[in-house]
């Protein structure tokens, strides 16, 4: 039987296309490699010295540029042994520091504000062609910073991160337990922040740390302004948005229960309907200090083309 359809092939993990009609790969519909193939009884097969070939290519790592967003009770410092690894394989990193933390921490801060902050510094800088990662809360902030600038950005990288659907907070992803603790937490402070108990953030955040480690990154953590994480947000663009997308799971993750219904993986990744899956193993927090070249490798694997 004579067959003209394109072959898909798994290699690592990588999607290659190979056409039947020119009997190369195909990626974002440009032959790229030949395949050299074997016809039998009308069924292409091809050699497996080619697909050794192709697969060690995919270990190879293409410059990227990056632009790092970290999430809540953190500030850009959470990024920087991840971003000098990166850097050591040839990347480009940025890292944002947003309205509300590290030095401009405000207690008043408002979600859009962090977006805006994250967008003049794309713009500022003439960023293009970047992967735009997002980490814990700050896959919401990527999510609305997409919105503004969707022409510059090749693919979008969750990383244990909350994507609301539109019209919700990331407190909506939250169990109605932790929403109540965290409200109570605000309202006692005297200025809208929450300031997180040791004992939770040991178990949630950094639950694979040591204990020194766990209270040296604590003792950085300021209070988190509230309102950013109960805003009601308006995703409608995002959603409509075609930016390729990746969502990064590190499987020892506790920062919400793990399971269908609140989990980083099923639950929030399920948001953005066709993804790259990359698995890791790792907590919220402590790979980022503890296993940075780790860390910066699954980035690549989720951010590569």
């Amino acid at each position: 039987m004579k067959t003209t359809s394109a072959w898909v092939g798994a290699i690592v993990g990588t999607a290659i296309l190979i056409s039947g009609t020119t009997g190369c790969t195909q990626s974002d519909d440009k032959n790229t490699v030949k395949i050299k193939s074997q016809n039998q009884n009308g069924v292409s097969y091809t050699n497996a010295n080619t697909i050794s070939g192709l697969a060690a290519n995919t270990n190879k790592e293409d410059p990227l540029t990056f632009v790092l967003v970290h999430g809540s009770w953190a500030d850009a410092n959470f990024w920087s042994n991840t971003a000098a690894e990166l850097k050591k394989q040839g990347h480009t990193v940025y890292v944002p520091e947003y309205a509300g933390h590290g030095t401009l921490y405000n207690p008043s801060v408002k979600h859009e504000d962090i977006v805006k902050s994250v967008v003049d510094y794309i713009t500022s800088k003439k960023l293009k062609n970047f992967v735009l990662v997002g980490h814990s809360f700050g896959g919401t902030v990527i999510q609305k910073v997409a919105e503004q600038v969707p022409d510059r950005i090749n693919r979008l990288v969750f990383f244990d991160a909350f994507v609301p659907l539109d019209g919700q907070s990331l407190s909506d992803q939250l169990p109605p337990e932790l929403q109540k603790v965290f409200g109570q937490l605000a309202e006692a402070s005297g200025n809208g922040t929450i300031t997180m108990p040791f004992t939770f953030f040991r178990e949630g955040f950094v639950n694979t740390a040591s204990e020194s480690l766990a209270k040296s990154i604590y003792k950085n953590a300021k209070p988190e302004p509230a309102t950013p994480l109960v805003q009601k947000l308006d995703l409608k663009k995002f959603y409509g948005l075609n930016i390729p997308k990746s969502y990064l799971f590190l499987t020892s993750d506790t920062v919400t229960p793990q399971g269908d219904k609140y989990g980083f993986h099923p639950a929030q990744s399920s948001h953005l309907g066709q993804f790259r899956l990359i698995l890791g193993e790792g907590d919220h927090m402590t790979t980022a200090y503890e296993q940075p070249g780790y860390l910066a490798q699954k980035l690549y694997q989720a951010a590569r083309k």
